[in-house]
């Protein structure tokens, strides 16, 4: 028996779940779970469906085409179809700040992550040590103004070799270039706090902490070429006052940078989001 996830966006029409429910049924597929939603505003539908193929004739590679050209022709949709039990694969850029990638690699030895991660891409050498510690392949691709087209030029290299889904930025200080974003377009998670655009530059805790904020938190999005400007997938925030330190600040901030992390990593490797008109649709 396989399990498939199915995701669908199209303009909003009759007859859409009828006929998605209808198809799973004529291939002898079993619906485990369904959501939907409207965008009423711009008239679009999204859906969410696992199911699982009961019939062991009928596999992913054999109904992708059936489904395109019949359910998914007729209505006009964008559609994407999954193996539950297949991985994405999960690169992982990281510079100097190791509290997200311990994070990560904590819980992915924890087998909370649904994902694998072949490798760690690095534009320092700091964090060498803890790829080793885990078992997971470091490489450092030195980026600089001087080096960028080399440095993309390993990049992209090392993400096909390694046969990457999707990439995640623990704290990888560098801007990723057009032509990565282009390749992994909706596929690059970034993490940062949610002061923006309000405290920005190299001190933002500082700067908050001055102005006397009340509250923290921090925002995963998908990146774009617009910085840090792409799809929200998950936010959180915290209280703060007057008898919070900086060092208060920080700490906190970085708790939520591995909370909020996580989630969007979880959330992307079980798609559940769905990118449109750069917002997101985040199933539960």
């Amino acid at each position: 028996m396989q399990k498939i996830t199915i995701l669908i966006h199209c303009k909003d029409q009759k007859g859409i779940i009828a006929a998605v429910t209808n198809y799973i049924l004529k291939i002898a597929g079993n619906i485990t779970y369904i959501d939907q939603h409207v965008d009423h505003e711009q008239n679009v539908f999204f859906m969410r469906l696992e199911c699982e193929l009961t019939n062991v004739k009928n596999t992913l590679e054999t109904i992708k085409p059936d489904f395109g050209q019949t359910i998914a022709a007729d209505f006009g949709m964008q559609w994407e179809m999954y193996n539950q039990e297949q991985k994405p694969k999960m690169a992982l850029f990281v510079s100097k700040y190791d509290h997200c990638l311990f994070d990560i690699l904590g819980r992915y030895s924890a087998e909370e992550l649904n994902v694998e991660i072949p490798l760690i891409i690095s534009n320092h050498n700091d964090l060498r040590t803890v790829a080793e510690r885990f078992d997971i392949p470091f490489h450092y691709v030195p980026f600089t103004q001087e080096t960028k087209e080399e440095g993309e030029r390993l990049q992209l290299e090392l993400l096909e070799r390694y046969q990457i889904n999707f990439i995640v930025l623990a704290r990888y200080m560098q801007i990723i270039t057009p032509t990565i974003i282009n390749k992994f377009t909706n596929k690059i998670i970034n993490i940062h706090h949610s002061f923006l655009p309000a405290f920005q530059g190299a001190k933002p805790y500082h700067a908050a902490f001055k102005r006397g904020v009340k509250i923290i938190g921090a925002t995963s999005h998908y990146v774009t070429e617009e910085l840090d400007e792409g799809p929200i997938i998950e936010q959180d925030i915290t209280r703060v006052s007057h008898i919070h330190s900086v060092e208060d600040f920080i700490m906190k901030g970085r708790d939520l940078e591995r909370i909020v992390l996580a989630r969007a990593i979880k959330l992307h490797a079980q798609r559940k989001t769905m990118v449109y008109s750069n917002k997101t649709v985040v199933f539960s």
